[in-house]
């Protein structure tokens, strides 16, 4: 029995991140190959059923769009559509806040997450990595007393949701540990800790570190 443990589980570790990520790609393919209409559908165009045709097509439009709208008549024609866009009550609301979602992480110059912090969350005694993602805005930031910090905490195994939160500047520990070598930490539920990490990496107080935007 610990023969057939031993070896299952060394063969469970190497297949299950194979499979995990075909399977993400899979649901993304079928995701954005679902976009395309039917009477663009290679049954519709040629006849017969080509695999892959959706996604090799969605990616072609998505491209094209980009180098369109790279130019001047294209950023034209776009400014146009989203102010017509921005003149729907609900369809403003959506469109917008996707808008400025998809511009701050996507953008070359983006910085979604700017460094990697410590927290104590949910509780005192507890702590996490977070995310520092820039201050409150003027409004809440004038009902706050003190220097204030916007923070992304993310949940595990999946990052992609979590909790944002305004802490004290003085409440989070700047780590050293990038962006992405704190989400993979995450990811992995604290099992595959970083190189880095061994011996844990020294912090200090987001209030004295001075390469964090105000």
């Amino acid at each position: 029995m610990r023969f057939f443990k031993r070896y299952f589980i060394t063969g469970l570790l190497i297949w299950l991140p194979l499979v995990a990520t075909i399977w993400v790609l899979t649901v993304l393919a079928r995701t954005l190959g679902s976009m395309v209409p039917t009477f663009l559908s290679p049954e519709a165009l040629f006849g017969v059923a080509i695999p892959g045709f959706e996604l090799a097509l969605v990616l072609c439009i998505i491209l094209f769009t980009g180098l369109f709208c790279a130019n001047f008549i294209g950023s034209a024609i776009l400014s146009r559509w989203e102010a017509l866009l921005g003149r729907i009550p609900l369809v403003r609301s959506i469109y917008n806040s996707v808008k400025q979602v998809g511009d701050t992480v996507f953008a070359p110059n983006g910085q979604a997450f700017r460094q990697a912090v410590l927290v104590q969350y949910p509780r005192q005694g507890a702590w996490t990595i977070a995310f520092l993602t820039g201050v409150p805005c003027d409004e809440i930031a004038g009902l706050l007393v003190g220097d204030y910090v916007s923070i992304y905490v993310p949940t595990t195994p999946n990052p992609t949701s979590g909790f944002f939160l305004m802490m004290p500047r003085t409440d989070i520990q700047v780590l050293d540990m990038s962006v992405e070598t704190a989400l993979k930490y995450i990811v992995s539920m604290g099992v595959v800790a970083p190189s880095a990490l061994t011996p844990p990496p020294t912090v200090r107080s987001a209030s004295a570190a001075g390469d964090i935007a105000q």
